[in-house]
């Protein structure tokens, strides 16, 4: 009876969002992209074998990024589907090349959950962190297509772990995965307090990706123009309450040595955070127009493109990450794999890498005007100090590795068709 009700309420949401969408761009992309999924799905074939990847944003396909390539590396005639949840996850990265199919996962509804898994009959299917849509888990158990959860992490105050409907609901869609692969020992301990004792304590993927990254090119010749010999600061996804901070220290703080890099969480509207700075500034869009002597003379340089901001890390003495004084911080492991100590706002709880290096003093959380300058101050001065918290966001990075190998490890033993080999970044 509650799956008839749960498809009820899908449906009504389906509906809701249409007038929603006439006023909003996101969701207008939400739902006429999920027009296009089945259309896209029939170019799989009947005779193909299938590897299926969801993930619910761009943070999870991070996460899910290095299974994906090592799995598409070992079984190039497997055909790879990637579906995302979020516009925001899709939009950048449609154009994926190691998947051979990527769009929107259906609305979950019974009819969607059958119809999608007809066209895809995959060999396992793989979540990544989150999601968990009730009638695909369902129609997945009842087809007993092996499925895995990988960089999950669960919490005391999710459904699953609660008394009452609800809770016994959403426990059961838990049955249809095979293994859980998860970040800590309490995701484990609370599985198995409902009754799941299939899950591993992998660790988080993204420690892996994140790891790659610094063994790739980058150099960006217009970065190395701009921060020539000085002390760099680079904040990353910053907010209006983080830039607010940001420049208050620029304009009143600020010496010489001193240069800042700013990559803004929304890119749109810029003039207003150059035109509060009174420094000289100089803008990424801007850059072709600029000779030489004008990047190397600003101190201000704002990123108002998206795509290279994992780049300029590599040239930070600190990095200042976003989004603290709102909702959640964003990812702080690129600037830490970068060996660069980090500076956030007061919202980090959620997330177990920026609770880790705050105990470790990696990462040191500001509230005010007053505590971002002492700690700007004391890593400009000290830099026995800047250069000890940087030993410590490496050595976490590189302590953290393997969750990839484990879960490849964990499909070749229960998937014989599949080839996977050890996957080293």
């Amino acid at each position: 009876m509650i799956y008839f009700f749960y498809n009820i309420f899908v449906i009504l949401i389906g509906w809701l969002l249409i007038p929603f969408s006439w006023f909003n761009k996101k969701i207008m992309s939400f739902l006429s992209g999920r027009k296009e999924t089945f259309h896209k799905l029939h170019t799989i074939k009947e005779t193909d074998t299938v590897i299926w990847f969801h993930c619910a944003s761009l943070g999870e396909f991070e996460q899910g990024r290095p299974i994906i390539e090592a799995l598409r590396i070992q079984n190039s005639d497997y055909k790879i589907v990637l579906t995302f949840f979020s516009p925001s996850g899709y939009e950048i990265r449609k154009d994926y090349k190691f998947a051979d199919v990527i769009c929107y996962l259906p609305m979950d509804t019974k009819h969607n959950a059958k119809r999608f898994l007809d066209l895809i009959n995959p060999e396992i299917g793989i979540f990544v962190k989150y999601e968990f849509w009730p009638n695909i888990l369902k129609e997945l158990q009842n087809r007993k297509i092996k499925t895995l959860l990988v960089s999950g992490i669960f919490r005391e105050n999710q459904a699953f772990f609660k008394n009452g409907l609800a809770s016994t609901f959403m426990k059961k869609s838990l049955q249809a995965f095979s293994h859980f692969f998860v970040q800590d020992e309490n995701s484990k301990n609370l599985l198995q307090k409902i009754g799941f004792n299939n899950a591993t304590v992998s660790g988080d993927t993204r420690f892996d990706r994140v790891l790659a990254i610094t063994k790739q090119n980058n150099h960006l010749s217009f970065i190395a123009d701009f921060v020539q010999d000085k002390h760099i600061l680079v904040a990353g996804s910053s907010w209006k309450k983080d830039e607010a901070l940001l420049v208050n220290y620029i304009n009143n703080h600020a010496t010489d040595s001193e240069k800042f890099i700013i990559a803004p969480h929304n890119i749109k509207n810029i003039e207003g955070l150059k035109n509060s700075i009174s420094k000289k500034v100089i803008l990424y869009s801007d850059k072709d127009t600029l000779n030489k002597d004008n990047i190397i003379n600003a101190q201000v340089f704002i990123i108002d493109t998206i795509g290279i901001l994992t780049k300029i890390y590599s040239y930070a003495h600190v990095a200042y990450i976003g989004g603290g004084f709102g909702v959640g911080i964003h990812n702080i492991l690129e600037p830490a794999t970068f060996e660069i100590p980090i500076i956030i706002g007061p919202n980090y709880q959620k997330f177990k890498e920026a609770t880790d290096l705050v105990a470790l003093n990696g990462c040191f959380v500001i509230h005010n005007n007053e505590a971002l300058t002492a700690i700007l101050n004391k890593f400009r001065e000290d830099e026995d100090f800047r250069k000890k918290s940087s030993q410590i966001t490496k050595e976490y990075i590189v302590n953290s590795i393997g969750a990839t190998n484990c879960i490849l490890s964990y499909i070749k033993k229960n998937n014989s068709t599949l080839q996977t080999q050890n996957h080293t970044n």
